[in-house]
């Protein structure tokens, strides 16, 4: 098979079924607009889409590229904008990284398109390889992009991961079509900038991009293999009750440390949906509180130990200020519907809510669990407590099954 051939044949074995419509993401760059192309080429449904960021000003003429490439093609062709007002928090590249596929995601969602498909290649893989391996990384670091993961409703693929850059380049050169450098790719203020560089001094040694992204992926079979055993024991041993996890103490204690800390990172992010977890050394700590039968708390978590267990909760404090409208999710994992009235919203039901409430004793929930659960208010006035009204037609339910947090942890 010639390497168009090939290529062609990955691009067409990532379409969906049906020939459903997916998104691309496409910037202007080599990779994505190869992609691009070559999804036209197997006939996809496709939509291009181009987030700006808004911190580049070459980014208008990539803007401008992918759209008449678009017009050439008749893709239908989206920019999202990402509005920061030039205020920035953190880490640029991992804030402008969230938003993006944040953007992504609400824009096929909003148009009812389920996948997006990313253009990352080998060449990337490699990269955040090398990457992981100078911060220390441990196996999940190590075991690169995942090809395909859904976030919030959205199905995203990466179907050319183990496609080299060159050969999209390649691809690009053979049909006439010029595509845009980003600047950035060879500023050495860039850590990837500088491990690109690196890489092409290890190729002669055999260590390259494609030689790497093999390591990447024995790795990466290995943590799926640990993240399964791990998921196949939770079902036995770990329960999700009223929003609270409930491990049993004894077979959690039995397990390897890093089946522990596996368990203790996909619990905390069932309870908080944080983007990514908590620090390495956070995370000792707080296995080290559990192995001493030590409450504590972490990524607004808290752990309250009993002789035959250990219960995760939300922490009342992360959850006082969060508020949703009627049909929104609550804390991000919360779904709630009811007889809602003009004006409800949903809160925390909190101690003072609790304290409205004395029938709950008369429920087998924990009170731990009620507290940081949604409740319904109007103003001042507690309106209703789904986990306790549910004869009156309130329910209230966290979205994600514990096993597929563990899954992509």
């Amino acid at each position: 098979m010639t390497e168009n051939a090939a290529l062609r044949a990955a691009v067409a074995a990532a379409l969906p079924p049906d020939q459903q419509a997916i998104a691309l993401a496409v910037s202007g760059g080599g990779d994505s607009l190869a992609l691009l192309h070559l999804a036209h080429l197997v006939g996809a449904k496709v939509h291009a889409v181009t987030v700006d960021h808004g911190l580049r000003a070459g980014a208008a003429a990539e803007i401008a590229l992918v759209a008449g490439q678009c017009a050439a093609w008749g893709i239908p062709h989206q920019v999202l904008i990402w509005e920061h007002g030039g205020q920035i928090a953190g880490n640029l590249m991992a804030a402008a990284r969230a938003a993006r596929y944040a953007l992504l995601a609400d824009g096929a969602g909003g148009g009812g398109v389920g996948t997006v498909w990313l253009a990352h290649t080998a060449d990337d893989q490699a990269e955040g390889f090398l990457m992981a391996l100078a911060r220390g990384a441990g196996l999940d670091g190590l075991s690169g992009m995942r090809a395909d993961w859904a976030k919030d409703g959205v199905r995203f693929v990466r179907p050319v991961l183990a496609v080299s850059r060159q050969m999209l380049r390649d691809h690009l050169i053979a049909h006439g079509i010029a595509w845009a450098e980003d600047p950035s790719n060879s500023n050495d203020r860039f850590t990837r900038s500088r491990i690109r560089k690196a890489l092409a001094v290890l190729a002669p040694l055999g260590i390259g991009a494609a030689q790497i992204a093999q390591v990447v992926q024995n790795l990466a079979a290995v943590r799926a293999a640990m993240d399964q055993t791990l998921a196949d024991w939770a079902s036995g041993h770990v329960e999700t009750i009223a929003g609270t996890i409930r491990i049993d103490r004894a077979a959690f204690e039995a397990l390897s440390l890093e089946h522990r800390r596996r368990l203790i990172v996909a619990a905390l992010r069932w309870l908080n949906r944080a983007e990514y977890p908590p620090r390495g050394a956070d995370q000792g700590r707080f296995l080290e509180a559990l192995s001493q039968g030590r409450g504590a708390t972490l990524q607004g978590v808290r752990a309250r130990i009993t002789p035959r267990a250990i219960h995760l909760v939300r922490e009342l404090r992360a959850v006082a200020g969060a508020t949703a409208a009627p049909g929104a999710l609550w804390d991000g994992r919360w779904q709630v519907s009811g007889p809602f009235q003009t004006g409800a919203e949903i809160r925390a039901l909190g101690l003072a809510g609790l304290a409205l409430r004395p029938d709950w004793r008369d429920s087998d929930l924990p009170r731990d669990a009620l507290i940081t659960s949604p409740a319904i208010w109007c103003g001042d006035t507690l309106i209703a407590v789904p986990l306790l009204d549910a004869a009156q037609g309130w329910r209230a339910e966290t979205i994600g099954d514990l096993r597929l947090f563990i899954l992509s942890h």
